[in-house]
């Protein structure tokens, strides 16, 4: 393991693992690390990352969490890199634990648009994590990225996913589950449209406004649940002014919690019941 190889100065003043166990008591050193506006050393970094590959490894691409009796789950929509909302998030609903569990759209995680090796050269993420700790760093979130579900499966009820639906009908779960996703996202198919489309309000397919993936409708929804036998999508990858949207006759709900990113800032909390 690459962390292994990576010395700690007697100068570096910040928290340190001891041995290989990431605990809770060092991430909440970290997080007042971060808030005091420095860096936790590279080492940390690497063996941190390594840490949560090692975790996705046995997920497939269509993760299934089951809630059981008065369990509950967070569902978060878009951060973009807002880390002092992110804690704020944290601090009104509880840090992340066995008891408060979160997915991100922190204990579950999915995967987004901008996991891809292009978007994180386009906005700045690669330079980024070059300057600060090297370019061997970008390549091993770039593998890490790849660990990431394209969706999630609450209770077999509750279809979570960052974009959206299909570009043509009839696609189960089973399919979902089969996508080849440790790689970087296509410029097609089932993982490109997960990933980018968005509802719309009209009926049937459009072009996406984006020009990645598909903009769907209500009937293509209901299709989709009724073949599945889902009861609702949760998704994200849209700015709402609210923090949230409720569509296509309550089967479909946009969460967004990035605030002041350009609207308001919604989570939303699901129970076992």
């Amino acid at each position: 393991m690459i962390y292994f190889f990576v010395e700690v100065e007697d100068s570096y003043l910040g928290p340190r693992i001891d041995g290989d166990i990431v605990t809770s008591d060092f991430v909440m050193e970290m997080v007042q690390h971060f808030k005091n506006q420095r860096m936790i050393h590279k080492r940390y970094i690497y063996q941190i990352v390594t840490k949560a590959m090692k975790i996705f490894q046995p997920v497939t691409s269509l993760a299934s969490i089951s809630l059981v009796d008065d369990a509950h789950i967070t569902v978060c929509g878009d951060i973009h890199g807002q880390f002092y909302d992110l804690i704020h998030i944290f601090e009104l609903n509880g840090f992340p634990s066995k008891e408060n569990p979160y997915l991100f759209n922190a204990i579950y995680l999915a995967r987004g648009n901008h996991e891809s090796d292009g978007l994180n050269e386009s906005f700045g993420f690669h330079r980024e994590v070059s300057y600060k700790v090297g370019e061997q760093c970008v390549e091993l979130f770039s593998q890490a990225f790849c660990f990431l579900p394209l969706a999630h499966l609450i209770n077999d009820q509750f279809f979570v996913v960052h974009g959206g639906l299909f570009t043509h009908d009839g696609v189960k779960l089973s399919e979902i589950r089969d996508i080849n996703w440790f790689c970087q996202p296509p410029d097609e198919g089932l993982m490109f449209d997960l990933l980018w489309s968005d509802p719309q309000t009209s009926l049937g397919r459009a072009p996406s406004k984006r020009g990645c993936g598909v903009m769907f409708g209500e009937d293509v929804t209901t299709k989709f649940l009724t073949d599945n036998n889902l009861k609702l999508i949760i998704r994200s990858h849209e700015v709402k002014d609210d923090g949230f949207e409720v569509m296509h006759h309550g089967q479909l709900i946009t969460v967004f919690s990035a605030p002041n990113y350009c609207g308001g800032v919604t989570v939303m909390v699901l129970s076992s019941d």
